[in-house]
């Protein structure tokens, strides 16, 4: 197995982007790594400037920076990192690609490069949200501001494909965001793609409201862009906020502080549960290739694994698990 690593991509880039391809290749000596970028500055990262056996690097001399337009920048750079690590994939040089760089650039160079499955009209960026109840699935948080009823159902249909069989979650739960649990509740879209997934062989639950989401009421959540991606931009925020001020009032004076000793190991456990490294990425789902997605600013942790989650979607063969059940 081969899977491709923008080593350009990323807040952290390239040096925490090579330190986690180096976990990576330690744990797993059977999966070839190929770092895409700038030779000279990935070697300036290496220790002792020698590469594990089953690491490569792959010369890409331009850089997508986060602030350019992903379309325009994918035509005009196509010696870009994530450029160069898709066509990877599309020339079957490698079987998977990753990057914590530009997600716009990422999925315009997934659509140029891979194309859509067939039957798949819009791909969906799909993001684990973590809740008490384990990981669960958000899409679309971002490729669509704007979705039709069937692109819903196709949502549906990829992230219940996901949570099988990436999450291991049997038969799951797909639930509509909307403003209300109530049937016939909602907006025209919404209106229109509950009788749609209602009919479809999915396990769908109904709707799901924004509140009932971090609880894990459904393992997959599908919405628009648009919605999707202020769910999880207040869901991120409120996070880090509660984090914040309870760091900050816990420890406002020693009497406090002596007590937050006894309750440190539990909040170390809700911070790792609640830590979007320990999932790493997420695959953009309905390109024909696998190209994970990684938080802008991922660090070693989360790109080894995202190369986990990486190396699992092809031995799943995750693309042809999608393209198998669509006609259903």
């Amino acid at each position: 197995m081969r899977i491709a690593v923008d080593a350009m991509g990323g807040d952290y880039a390239p040096e925490e982007i090579i330190k986690g391809t180096m976990i990576a290749a330690k744990s797993s000596p059977d999966v070839q790594l190929i770092l895409v970028g700038q030779k000279e500055r990935i070697q300036t990262f290496l220790s002792g400037g020698t590469l594990p056996g089953n690491v490569s690097l792959y010369e890409a001399s331009e850089v997508i920076e986060m602030d350019e337009h992903p379309a325009n920048a994918v035509r005009k750079k196509k010696d870009s990192s994530i450029v160069v690590a898709t066509r990877l994939v599309k020339q079957g040089e490698a079987d998977a690609v990753v990057s914590a760089g530009s997600t716009g650039a990422q999925m315009a160079a997934a659509l140029l490069g891979l194309g859509r499955i067939k039957g798949i009209e819009r791909p969906a960026i799909v993001t684990i949200l973590p809740t008490p109840e384990g990981g669960k699935l958000i899409l679309d948080v971002g490729a669509n501001m704007d979705a039709t009823p069937e692109q819903l159902c196709q949502y549906g249909l990829m992230g219940s494909v996901y949570a099988t069989k990436i999450l291991g979650i049997q038969n799951p739960r797909v639930g509509l965001l909307n403003v209300g649990s109530e049937e016939g509740k909602g907006n025209e879209l919404t209106q229109k793609a509950y009788p749609l997934l209602k009919a479809s062989p999915l396990n769908f639950i109904g709707n799901v409201e924004g509140r009932d989401v971090p609880y894990g009421r459904a393992d997959v959540v599908v919405c628009e862009g648009f919605a999707g991606n202020i769910l999880l931009k207040t869901a991120e925020g409120l996070a880090g906020v509660l984090f914040q001020q309870i760091k900050e009032k816990i420890t406002s004076n020693m009497v406090r502080k002596l007590g937050a000793l006894a309750v440190k190991p539990g909040l170390k456990e809700i911070a790792q549960m609640m830590d979007y490294s320990e999932y790493g990425g997420a695959p953009l789902l309905g390109v024909n290739g696998i190209s994970i997605i990684c938080h802008g600013s991922s660090k070693a942790k989360a790109i080894f694994n995202a190369i986990r989650v990486a190396r699992e979607c092809v031995q799943v063969n995750l693309i042809e698990q999608i393209r198998e059940d669509l006609p259903k």
